[in-house]
């Protein structure tokens, strides 16, 4: 894939980029490697200043990297500020907390005692360089959410990008030189998917966190894992949408648009499967096909556009593949299911709910990466947690209901890394985020997040001191 802006409204190639050589690789290698040796030595108040220094910087270009995302990757541009935003509350969050969350901790004096020791305490030390490889669907959040607490943490980090966002991704590097990071100490790397395993076994290289495909994933694991290195995935999910009876409708139906359609549906914890139980499922259906239906779908850069473009081409006729199979094999079409007839030009798709979905479909297995919904209708709690089980993803899931019983039912037993009541999954700097089964291991923000790429070394002193 050529490291290229293209524009998905309009499909037009506005800026091209040429690949780094083997030279280039080596010397931001070699910064990155160099840079680690005295940012470790850094205090907490050092990497605060200079984080928060950071966010005051991008809150600054909030309007500009906010264009540059929507030109890139086809997000409205009100979603797009509104990302740009959130990365700057995760950057003062960590400049705060990271301390705390990597102070030494203290075993109980029994323990101590049993162990021998006259006192011996756990420090949370940097590992080194960490590659992440992101996603070109939060083209800034994804990179702040590992880049903030990395750096917090003492760590220097290379980022391999997405290639259709390479204008967001040098941005990021600008940004933390600007800033007053050392020469090295987050750097973007204009490579293709090619060069990846290369990178990640550079002995300079200690480990990596990718979020993307399970393809991906799976690649970078095999490589991580053959050399013994350390690795965070966050990979794809088809989170259920759990209603009950007891649900404030109003509120499920509302927010059950959002949560499909936000950034075009394309995002890994959007929910994708409405899982309904038959005492509502009507009346439901009704209210969430009359709001997917009304949508407005257009130019992202409106500040009125409710859904944007997909990214690429590619992404829309993946998308189509499997809404044409569900319907091919019985599945009916209650909203859009085509492109929207007036809109030429550009990647778009309308916001589509299908029901009758059945095991046998594609999209009943495999993740819709665009404004399609799928809608099943269940007997009682049993059928919900069944079918809301039902996937190989387990990334997070949505349930409205005010039943505590239900709550906590739902809570043992739905298999995801969140569960979110009465409301939309969403992530936020101090709740640990990450999923199980195929969507990956490992976790990011909170203090998960950052100690997941440090070294937590015993420190012990014998009696004798």
């Amino acid at each position: 894939m050529a490291i290229a802006t293209v524009n998905p409204a309009t499909g037009e190639t506005l800026k091209t980029f040429d690949a780094f050589n083997v030279g280039e690789i080596e010397e931001r290698l070699y910064r990155a490697h160099s840079a680690f040796q005295d940012f470790r030595r850094t205090d907490f108040a050092q990497r605060s200043a200079l984080l928060n220094r950071a966010a005051d910087l991008l809150e600054a270009d909030q309007d500009d990297i906010a264009r540059t995302m929507t030109t890139e990757m086809g997000k409205t541009l009100v979603s797009a500020r509104a990302e740009a935003a959130k990365c700057v509350k995760a950057m003062r969050w960590y400049a705060e907390h990271a301390a705390e969350q990597l102070a030494d901790e203290h075993p109980a004096p029994g323990d101590v005692q049993d162990s021998g020791a006259a006192r011996a305490y756990v420090r949370y030390r940097p590992l080194g360089t960490i590659l992440a490889v992101m996603p070109w669907n939060f083209p800034l959040w994804q990179v702040v959410r590992f880049a903030a607490p990395a750096l917090m943490a003492g760590n220097t980090a290379l980022l391999k990008h997405a290639s259709n966002v390479p204008q967001t991704a040098l941005y990021l590097e600008d940004l933390f030189r600007r800033a007053g990071y050392p020469e090295g100490a987050f750097q973007t790397l204009l490579v293709g998917s090619a060069a990846v395993e290369g990178i990640l076994r550079d002995e300079r290289v200690v480990a990596a966190t990718l979020t993307g495909s399970e393809v991906a994933g799976r690649s970078v694991a095999s490589v991580a894992g053959d050399e013994v290195k350390k690795t965070v995935l966050e990979l794809g999910g088809s989170d259920p949408y759990v209603v009950l009876p007891s649900a404030d409708l109003d509120k499920a139906v509302r927010t059950a648009v959002t949560a499909r359609v936000q950034n075009a549906g394309q995002s890994c914890i959007a929910a994708k499967r409405f899982i309904v139980h038959t005492d509502v499922f009507d009346e439901f259906a009704a209210r969430f096909v009359d709001r997917m239906s009304t949508l407005t779908v257009g130019d992202p850069m409106a500040e009125a556009t409710d859904v944007g473009p997909l990214s690429s081409s590619q992404g829309r006729s993946d998308l189509e593949e499997l809404v044409d199979d569900a319907t091919r094999r019985g599945a009916a079409a209650l909203c859009g299911g085509q492109r929207p007839p007036l809109l030429e030009h550009g990647w778009f798709y309308e916001p589509t709910v299908l029901t009758g979905i059945t095991e046998e479909m594609r999209i009943h297995r495999e993740e819709t990466f665009g404004p399609v919904a799928t809608l099943y209708r269940v007997a009682d709690v049993d059928e919900a947690v069944t079918l809301a089980n039902d996937t190989s993803f387990g990334l997070s899931s949505n349930a409205w209901t005010r039943d505590a019983a239900e709550q906590e039912r739902l809570t043992r037993d739905l298999q995801a890394g969140g569960i979110f009541f009465n409301g939309m999954t969403a992530s936020h700097p101090g709740l640990p985020f990450g999923g199980v089964k195929r969507s990956g291991y490992g976790r990011e923000l909170a203090g998960h997040g950052i100690r997941e790429f440090c070294n937590a070394t015993t420190v012990w002193f014998g009696p004798e001191q």
